[in-house]
């Protein structure tokens, strides 16, 4: 009888969690919400079923303490590939909305990391390996984070219609917990994907950007939407703009995936020989494939690594941009 009771238990736990997504969630009283089930999955434009969780429970909390009053939460998936089948750049970041029931999957940036003589911890154009914490490794660390101020600054000046044309770019601070708390020792945040890429110089001496000779630095614009940052959450011009929007003065709650303990099961699990899949974890298949396995660098680890790098540097004399033809 008891052996029977087991197997019958063992059977409908089996049959629970080889039920899809939807059903499951929908089940759950204070749940998933039947609309948002709709954009969970592993597919284009999807939201995997741990981002989301992990995403919504953030946010809920925050909610539920009054540190947040937004109505939309922020999620990002760093596990996908840059860029999508259809040869688009790929959608890895989400904009949630559960009172208007808006989801939005967007294109991000992951960190591009260092190749080091002593440690490589580089990521490719198309699938992020490495992640840390450590300042100065430029590369992204999954966990729970707070949106915070803005902060505004000047970037050079491009050619735009014929015209010069300055560029400002806002940045979006993210205050972290635990793993995440350095954030603003790292410069951690939010921001177009857009850069100045300086050539040369312009005199302009009324120009409130001018240096102590009166010169204005000029070059190209460079548009690197859904590749490799220095770190922080990139996103196209547009988006950028729409998530500003959303958030200055209004706070809300961004979860990123992997955290380090993300990274180090699923390390472990391939090196076991076994599918993550199938030891309860997520990583993008693809992906997964392309890198082998994923490498998680603790600050501790890491940092000394960095530090020692920085004091073998020579000094290099500062060179002055040539002056505009």
């Amino acid at each position: 009888m008891l052996n029977a009771l087991r197997l019958t238990m063992a059977l409908a736990v089996l049959l629970a969690l080889s039920a899809p997504f939807p059903a499951r969630a929908a089940s759950q009283g204070g749940g998933i919400p039947a609309w948002l089930q709709t954009h969970v999955g592993l597919g284009e434009g999807q939201i995997a079923p741990v981002v989301l969780q992990r995403a919504r429970e953030l946010y809920l909390k925050n909610r539920a303490s009054g540190e947040v009053r937004n109505p939309c939460y922020l999620a990002m998936d760093a596990t996908r590939p840059s860029t999508a089948p259809n040869g688009d750049p790929g959608r890895r970041f989400y904009v949630i909305c559960e009172p208007s029931q808006s989801f939005r999957a967007v294109s991000s940036g992951y960190g591009n990391g260092r190749k080091l003589q002593r440690a490589d911890f580089s990521n490719g154009r198309q699938c992020a390996r490495n992640f840390s914490n450590a300042e100065g490794s430029k590369l992204t660390m999954g966990g729970p984070y707070l949106t915070a101020e803005t902060r505004t600054s000047f970037k050079g000046y491009y050619s735009q219609s014929g015209k010069r044309t300055p560029l400002y770019r806002t940045f979006l601070l993210f205050d972290g917990e635990g793993d995440t708390a350095n954030a603003r020792e790292r410069a951690i945040g939010g921001h177009p994907a857009v850069f100045v890429k300086w050539q040369c110089r312009f005199k302009d001496p009324r120009n409130p950007h001018a240096d102590e000779e009166g010169y204005v630095p000029y070059g190209s614009l460079v548009n690197y939407t859904g590749g490799r940052s220095n770190g922080c959450t990139t996103w196209s011009p547009a988006v950028s703009r729409d998530i500003l929007a959303q958030v200055e003065g209004n706070p809300t709650t961004l979860y990123i995936y992997p955290e380090g303990r993300d990274v180090d099961a699923v390390a472990n699990a391939v090196k076991a020989g076994t599918a993550p899949s199938r030891a309860g974890l997520y990583w993008n298949a693809a992906c997964l494939q392309a890198i082998g396995a994923p490498k998680f660098w603790s600050k501790r680890t890491l940092q000394p690594v960095i530090d020692s790098w920085r004091d073998s540097l020579p000094e290099q004399p500062q060179r002055a941009l040539p002056i505009c033809k």
